[in-house]
């Protein structure tokens, strides 16, 4: 049924706008200074953080330990015996130095990936302690070895978790006090 006078229908109907006024007005164009300091901002917050800080360590701990393990691999005696069921010493100098690449290969992936692995869980948890007390000083690498050596070696019982706790913790407070040496202030006097 259509009326048949419009008149009698009320007022139109009215349709909200779909895109509103914003409540804010535009902000201006940012200049090429202030992008290039909002970019160095967001660059250092991102490099300050505990992710970016553990994927840096670890990546540095895989070369690091690759490289330790070859310089290590080059001084090692022990040579493989046979390649094939035959004395590797009966075999062309190309083959003997192939087998031994392989072998060194194989160390030196296995010491970097345990060199990464250590970095990164360590600069985790040395970032996340550091965070959660807001503070930078050697208690943080003491807590942060602890749990690393202990968390390294929990599969072995609690007594190795202890071991590596105490281990870990020792060490990075070794390594912690010879790079801090230079912030101690030196004595007034001889007397002090």
């Amino acid at each position: 049924m259509t009326p048949k006078n419009t008149e009698d229908q009320g007022p139109p109907l009215v349709i909200p706008q779909l895109n509103p006024i914003p409540r804010f007005p535009p902000r201006p164009p940012l200049t090429d200074a202030e992008i290039e300091a909002k970019q160095m901002e967001m660059g250092e917050r991102f490099w300050k953080s505990c992710p970016a800080k553990g994927a840096m360590a670890g990546v540095g701990g895989f070369v690091l330990g690759g490289a330790f393990s070859m310089l290590m691999g080059s001084m090692q005696y022990d040579v493989p015996v046979s390649m094939g069921g035959q004395p590797i010493s009966d075999l062309p100098l190309r083959q003997q130095f192939k087998a031994q690449a392989k072998e060194l290969g194989t160390k030196m992936y296995s010491s970097a990936k345990s060199f990464g692995k250590i970095g990164s869980i360590f600069s985790i948890i040395e970032c996340s302690v550091e965070a959660l007390r807001a503070k930078n000083d050697i208690w943080n690498d003491l807590s942060a070895g602890c749990i690393t050596g202990g968390a390294l070696a929990i599969k072995s019982g609690p007594q190795a978790a202890l071991s590596g706790c105490a281990a870990f913790a020792a060490f990075s407070g070794a390594v912690e006090l010879y790079l801090r040496r230079d912030e101690v202030q030196p004595p007034s006097s001889d007397e002090d």
